[in-house]
């Protein structure tokens, strides 16, 4: 540094401050510093041993080419003060390199032995290191006051200014000039950066140092970023083993190194000296005398051509080669994979040898033999197959595995090993516009690791698909955001519709990085569709089919295939799906069980092709209830006579039942009633409420008919009932009779006298004599004698039932009865009894016979000798003749019970 007096001189000040050409004659006249690749000191003196000036508060603050913005200050001049002549110095730990410079920039060499001469002179010196940092964003100068002269007190104001030039070739220096603080730390040291480096640019740079009214300033420095290069320090340091069994120490560059490296390794030992190898690759091969012993390993790195610093050493990594090692010992891999683990085995700094190491899993399951590998004497290698997903166990989430010697004596070291079932299923669908691909995957929390995380990697072909899609060098991370239904999703837009997209799920752990199988996915093969619009659903006249109509959804404008879903509407919706594969019309007719009931009907629609996904189901459509067509048939109905002894007439009053509804098809608004007399005379009445009709009988016969009504008309297929008084005395019933099953159900038999009338149906009457409610009736066929009745009887009640034989030319006269027969099933079997009894009887009598005629036949058949009670001591006092008579008597109550059974079952 030079130190000089500060006069406000107005020509020194237009000399130097003014006119920028200074610095192109600095330059020119190699007035310019080249900074090195080490740290070097910046002393400055004056051989004419000019005095200090002080200098006037505010002259450089004053000065016009002087502003900030952001922090920093810029001018076009560059502050120097002298008189004649000063000297400055650059001094280095080889050697020292000094000029003298004059007002008329003339410039003078000095030797070693007159630099030599100039120390004593010396004002004050700094030590001065000068970087760039390892992230290349950023250039670090620290400065160190060493000699710090008495008149120099209080703090320092330092000023590094600067300029960057793309070619310094040129010669051109015009340009704006950069200031930026350095900050102090209060014990006269000092760090100055300029940020936002372009590496390979020139950077004239110089120092501006105040203290007090004393102005200190160093001449003119340059420097290349890429040249002094201080790197971060290797990371991940590690052992590993390499094929042949021999251990290595490995470690992973510091990031953003646009240079090869070369790395320092040191091994520190408490007992031994340091060691140290440098080398070019990112890993050392340990001999053998490291084996066995304990050491600290750092390493550092520095560029391998060129100049620059050596970075910091590395965090320490204890290498231990004194128990069981293995390697690696942790793994992580996924399910289906094979794996190998090494192990070096010293047991009491005694090698075992590969050959007698056995390996255990769990220590419950010793792995077989033939999976074993010896790598050479010391280092035995075990293969795993095809391995499952590790269960966890406890706390535990990985399998354990432990080398042992020929004693199954295992160290208590083991080797972890993590199987993950990385089987990630992907789904990805194209929304109905075409324009965007969302993409969904599940992963099994239980399955993976804690501390994992899950990422979507995909990368995008040209045009479609490979038939085995594999994992790409190049890919490009999705974000996807984690849902309520714990699925994650995320959205690809804009989207190429004919390209592949292949996809896969990154797993990242502490212990490493797993995939999940790619797949590949063109977005125009998955797309879903929107549902059909405007889907409308009637059941049509006279037909009485479901039609039911849509409108096509815009895109996609290829074929489609429909489905329809259609059920009755109710509380418990029964779908049934109808599916047409195209529609032209956008329409369908679907046959229906039921025409006169509300139905609910939805679409959706899919790819014809099949490719995609069925859209979602369109929005519901109802069915209105309405009349068909004309009703099918008319009601059954029947009539009740009553006499009217005041007005001597017989009033015939009509009942029918209601149309069930697939009979009217659908509704009924009202009926009919059409009388036709034996005149040939017609009438008719309509009837808009009520099932009941009452008119007087005036004609001695009439045939009487209903018909059903509704909006579309009338049912052409309906009932006819003549009543006429002469059939009304035919009596062709002989008997009848009602028994009683249960409480439910009463059995109505007849039987019929001959006859010479054709019979069309029969009318049953029933109702309760004891209470007043309406009689009940039904038609029934024509040919059959007995008829189950389905109703709530009361049997302790008296009921009366009726029975009608209907004809063609009138109803017949009834058969009535109003007794419930008990004994019916008695009755009946009756036939059966007389006939099974004699049987039964006989061949009991038949079967007495057999059994008393070879009785003495029997005995020989149960025991061959007859025991005698004086030779055998289990038989005396035994009656064997009570035996018999018991063995008899058993038989007789088993054929009795056959008997009852018998019996039982005829009845």
């Amino acid at each position: 540094y030079h130190y000089q007096k500060y006069y406000y001189v107005t020509h020194f000040l237009h000399y130097f401050f003014v006119f920028p050409d200074f610095m192109q004659m600095a330059v020119a006249h190699c007035m310019v510093h080249q900074i090195p690749a080490s740290s070097f000191m910046l002393p400055c003196m004056s051989p004419n041993e000019t005095s200090v000036i002080p200098l006037t508060a505010g002259v450089v603050a004053s000065s016009p080419g002087l502003h900030r913005e952001h922090g920093t200050t810029e001018t076009n001049s560059l502050m120097l003060v002298a008189e004649e002549s000063f000297l400055c110095c650059l001094w280095s730990e080889t050697n020292a390199n000094c000029s003298l410079y004059t007002a008329g920039m003339e410039t003078k060499k000095f030797t070693s032995s007159e630099v030599s001469s100039f120390a004593p002179q010396q004002t004050g010196s700094w030590n001065i290191q000068c970087w760039t940092k390892g992230d290349l964003e950023l250039f670090v100068c620290i400065l160190k006051l060493s000699n710090k002269k008495s008149y120099l007190n209080g703090e320092f104001k330092i000023n590094l200014l600067y300029l960057s030039l793309e070619d310094i070739s040129t010669g051109s220096l015009k340009g704006n000039f950069m200031v930026t603080p350095c900050n102090g730390n209060g014990s006269d040291k000092y760090e100055c950066h300029i940020p936002s480096l372009k590496l390979n640019y020139t950077y004239i740079t110089w120092l501006n140092i105040i203290n007090g009214v004393t102005l200190l300033q160093s001449p003119l420095m340059s420097v290349r970023p890429i040249n002094i290069v201080k790197p971060e320090s290797p990371l991940n340091l590690r052992l590993e083993m390499t094929d042949k069994g021999q251990l290595k120490i490995c470690w992973s560059n510091p990031v953003l190194t646009p240079y090869p490296l070369q790395y320092e390794v040191k091994f520190s030992g408490n007992t031994t000296q340091n060691v140290v190898e440098i080398v070019i690759e990112t890993s050392l091969i340990i001999g053998n005398m490291l084996v066995g012993s304990s050491y600290l390993v750092q390493v550092r790195c520095k560029s391998l051509h060129g100049t620059g610093f050596w970075s910091d050493w590395s965090t320490p990594y204890n290498l231990n080669t004194e128990d069981v090692m293995y390697f690696p010992p942790k793994i992580l891999t996924s399910v289906g994979s094979n794996v190998s683990f090494h192990c070096l085995y010293n047991d009491k700094n005694k090698m075992i040898l590969s050959k007698k190491i056995v390996w255990w899993l769990n220590l419950a399951e010793e792995i077989p033999e033939r999976q074993y590998t010896l790598v050479n004497d010391r280092v035995s290698r075990v293969t795993l197959f095809n391995l499952n997903a590790t269960k966890p166990r406890g706390k535990f989430f990985y399998n354990a595995l432990y080398c042992c010697n020929q004693n199954r004596e295992c160290h208590h070291r083991y080797a972890e090993l993590y199987v993950v079932d990385v089987n990630i299923n992907i789904t990805c669908e194209t929304d109905g516009y075409l324009t965007k691909m969302t993409c969904r995957w599940s992963a099994n929390t239980n399955t993976l690791l804690v501390g994992s995380s899950l990422q979507l990697k995909y990368y995008r072909s040209s045009i479609y698909c490979s038939d085995f899609p594999s994992i790409p060098p190049k890919s490009e991370a999705k974000e996807c955001h984690l849902q309520r239904n714990h699925y994650y999703e995320c959205t690809f837009q804009p989207i190429f519709l004919l390209s592949g997209y292949t996809m896969w799920i990154e797993i990242k752990h502490q212990l490493g990085t797993l995939e999940s199988p790619p797949t590949c996915v063109i977005p125009a093969d998955v797309v879903k569709p929107f549902p059909p619009s405007n889907v409308k659903a009637e059941i049509t006249k006279n037909i009485g089919l479901l039609n039911v109509s849509w409108t096509n959804p815009a895109f996609p404008n290829s074929d489609l295939k429909f489905q329809i879903r259609y059920s009755v509407n109710r509380e418990e919706i029964l779908w049934e799906i109808f599916e047409v594969s195209n529609a032209p019309t956008r329409s369908v007719m679907i046959k229906v069980l039921d025409l006169c009931v509300v139905y609910i009907v939805q679409v959706r629609c899919s790819g014809l092709d099949g490719l995609g996904y069925w859209s979602d189901w369109s929005k519901p459509a109802y069915t209105i209830v309405q009349d068909i067509q004309a009703p099918l048939r008319g009601p059954e109905f029947w009539r009740v006579i009553n006499e009217d002894p005041i007005r001597k007439q017989k009033n015939v009053t009509l009942v029918w039942k209601p149309l069930m509804k697939n009979y009217s098809l659908c509704s009924v608004c009202g009926y009919i009633v059409k009388q036709h007399t034996s005149e040939n005379i017609t009438w008719t009445e309509y009837v808009t409420s009520g099932t009941t009709y009452t008119y007087p009988w005036m004609e001695d016969a009439h045939t009487i008919t209903i018909l059903a009504v509704n909006s579309v008309g009338a049912s052409s297929m309906n009932f006819n009932l003549t009543l006429s008084q002469q059939m009304s005395t035919v009596n062709i019933v002989q008997s009848l009779s009602a028994y009683p099953v249960n409480s439910s159900c009463v059995i109505l038999t007849w039987t019929l006298s001959p006859q010479m009338y054709v019979i069309t149906s029969f009318v049953i009457e029933w109702k309760n004599l004891n209470e007043e409610e309406q009689m009940k009736w039904i038609r029934v066929a024509p040919n059959i004698s007995k008829y189950y009745i389905y109703d709530h009887f009361i049997l302790i009640e008296k009921y009366q039932f009726s029975l009608y034989p209907i004809f063609p030319e009138g109803v017949g006269n009834p058969k009535t009865t109003d007794e419930f027969i008990k004994d019916r099933s008695e009755k009946q079997n009756d036939a059966g009894l007389y006939v099974i009894l004699p049987i039964v009887i006989s061949s009991f009598v038949l079967l007495l016979g057999t059994l008393l005629i070879s009785q003495q036949r029997m005995k020989k058949l149960f025991w061959e000798d007859v025991p005698n009670p004086k030779n055998c001591s289990w038989a005396q006092g035994v009656n064997f003749q009570k035996v018999w008579v018991s063995i008899m008597i058993r038989f007789l109550v088993w054929v009795y019970v056959f008997h009852t059974l018998t019996f039982s079952l005829k009845c």
